[in-house]
């Protein structure tokens, strides 16, 4: 994001937008906070919340995201060589008060989200001015789903984030619940266990910082936020649901459809259903376009 420059375009020619950081810490927070699902995909459940007199800290937001995972979001309004291990102070805390936590999502989003809240990759997402080379490196030698993201403020009302490093921490179980998928789809037919993974692979390999979280109802793909969520096969068939407006989007019956409003697992208004490698290839570029989305 340092070197990002943006521009306010006038038929008189462009003026650059000053970028800046917030005046306060409590500032980045309140912004945040304010629009937390719109911008990291998590619904927010409560700020500063005390960890009690033995622990003795505050978590500065505590959410929950798209795929049920409890999030722990910590702020710096420049770099700050504490932050990541700030948060994984509270997220060890977090680890050891599960009942305590889904009481707050029990009386904040009711017993239904209380009841799916999934413990296996808990997330930290740090949200600071930068980072250093060394907090990139340090994320990546703990077994913790944490997220780096870097923000800049531009003029008076434009707020940019980027994603510095992400990496998952439930990865390994990831590869265990694939290889239990690929195995249910192979009752299926081997093709759709290769369409399946061939799915995947495709999702995984659209960029840096994928990460893939496993619910019983579907594999999500995330990029900071949901970008795709793959159903496991059916009969014939395999269902992606993209976050892609499907307003926009030339709807083709038998491969595209327009779920928005009508219930379904994971998250996303446009489906994609596949049942060959071709469709796979045919689906490449909606693919490309929810992780940009995202």
């Amino acid at each position: 994001m340092s070197g990002l420059k943006l521009f306010h375009t006038t038929k008189g020619g462009v003026t650059e937008v000053a970028q800046r950081l917030a005046e306060a810490e409590a500032d980045v927070q309140g912004l945040v906070e304010a629009h937390m699902e719109t911008l990291l995909g998590v619904r927010f459940l409560s700020s500063e919340y005390c960890t009690g007199p033995v622990h003795g800290g505050r978590i500065d937001s505590l959410g929950l995201d798209e795929n049920g995972s409890p999030v722990i979001v910590e702020y710096k309004r420049g770099v700050d060589a504490g932050v990541i291990n700030q948060g994984l102070f509270y997220l060890s805390w977090l680890m050891d008060h599960r009942a305590e936590f889904e009481r707050l999502v029990r009386d904040r989003l009711g017993a239904t989200a209380a009841s799916r809240v999934l413990w296996n990759g808990p997330r930290l997402i740090c949200i600071a001015g930068d980072f250093t080379r060394y907090d990139v490196h340090a994320v990546r030698e703990h077994r913790r789903s944490i997220d780096l993201v870097r923000y800049r403020l531009f003029g008076s009302d434009l707020l940019g984030l980027e994603t510095v490093a992400s990496v998952s921490g439930g990865m390994q179980a990831t590869r265990r619940a694939r290889r239990r998928a690929v195995a249910r789809a192979a009752a299926h037919g081997e093709s759709m266990a290769e369409l399946a993974s061939a799915v995947d692979e495709a999702l995984l390999g659209l960029g840096d910082g994928v990460n893939r979280v496993e619910r019983k109802q579907y594999w999500a793909y995330q990029r900071l936020r949901n970008f795709a969520c793959l159903c496991p096969p059916q009969r014939s068939k395999l269902l992606v649901y993209l976050k892609v407006d499907p307003q926009d989007v030339d709807l083709i019956p038998g491969f595209t459809r327009d779920v928005s409003g009508l219930g379904h697992h994971g998250t996303g208004d446009l489906e994609v259903q596949l049942r060959t490698a071709r469709d796979v290839e045919r689906a490449q570029d909606l693919f490309r376009a929810s992780y940009a989305a995202a």
